[in-house]
């Protein structure tokens, strides 16, 4: 009788996928929540440096560049972190019940 590989390259796409989509999703709400929180605390010191090192003239732009900074900061290390415990999560479940 022949093996079906398929059908187990497809439970594997599909189990993937949603940890990509669970991850992201995890993000997006750590990000939303964690990103204003680490501007706000490390803004004064961006703002500081930029004025002391480049003048006043750069000193609102290096504010905005440094929130955009923080968002994929805690985006995408949130995002790494969330993918690699849901899969080594999963696994652990799966081998348990093997």
């Amino acid at each position: 009788m022949l093996k079906n590989t398929n059908h187990a390259q497809a439970g594997q796409n599909v189990f993937m996928s949603s940890v990509v989509g669970l991850a992201n999703t995890v993000a997006v709400i750590a990000t939303f929540f964690g990103a204003p929180e680490l501007w706000r605390r490390t803004v004064g010191y961006v703002r500081e440096t930029t004025y002391q090192l480049n003048g006043p003239a750069w000193v609102d732009f290096a504010t905005i560049a440094w929130f955009a900074i923080c968002v994929a900061l805690v985006f995408y290390i949130s995002r790494a972190s969330i993918g690699t415990a849901l899969i080594f999560g999963g696994l652990a479940i799966v081998t348990r019940f093997m």
